[in-house]
């Protein structure tokens, strides 16, 4: 089981990382957290996946107040993000034809709702900022709604206002992306394992001699 766990994380963080490439390169707009790394990208001139690894790990700083613990999970989706969005970014080329673009951002979106469901499903930690937003539910008391919102309008705002890429695909990524993960994360949701009965359950359900 805990194979299975390991490899569908580090499938889905691959697919996460070339879905984000495959935003960029359709150049119709990015999620959020995506135009803030394009916008820090731009103004800094480190490659994106370098950001989306720096970003990660300063988030993951913000956890410490939270109280909120990292799992393995955690730390490869700081990393491979990032490593993969540099790979996609260097495999596929841009597209200047529209039909072309809207395939890839289609693609995009499909891409990135299937690796979500891969990594969430894996059960070993969530990313760097999903955790964030868990943590201040946890400690603030606030739905889960609002502090997703507030984050991530803050988010695309400094990105916007640092030149990330906001437009069409920044909405069709908004309303596609959770009823995607919703329909495909139970089949790749991992079960819990079967925990041993207690001894007097044993006991209870050993048959009578």
């Amino acid at each position: 089981m805990m194979t299975r766990r390991i490899t569908q994380l580090l499938i889905g963080l691959a697919m996460y990382g070339i879905s984000l490439a495959m935003f960029i390169r359709a150049g119709l707009g990015l999620d959020p957290w995506d135009v803030f790394h394009q916008g820090v990208s731009e103004k800094t001139g480190f490659s994106i996946g370098v950001v989306v690894i720096a970003v990660s790990f300063l988030v993951l700083l913000l956890w410490i107040p939270l109280r909120q613990m990292p799992g393995f999970g955690t730390l490869a989706n700081a990393i491979l993000v990032g490593v993969f969005a540099d790979l996609g970014l260097w495999l596929i080329p841009e597209f200047s034809h529209l039909g072309g673009q809207i395939a890839l951002l289609a693609g995009a979106v499909i891409l990135n709702g299937i690796a979500s469901a891969c990594y969430i499903g894996a059960r070993l930690g969530p990313g760097a900022r999903d955790g964030l937003m868990t943590g201040l539910v946890r400690r603030t008391g606030w739905s889960v709604r609002l502090v997703r919102t507030g984050i991530e309008v803050v988010v695309l705002a400094v990105g916007f206002l640092l030149g990330g890429s906001v437009g069409v695909g920044t909405v069709v990524y908004a309303l596609a992306i959770g009823p995607i993960v919703q329909v495909l994360l139970p089949k790749f949701m991992v079960p819990e394992p079967a925990k041993a009965p207690a001894p007097t359950e044993a006991v209870e359900a050993a048959p009578a001699a």
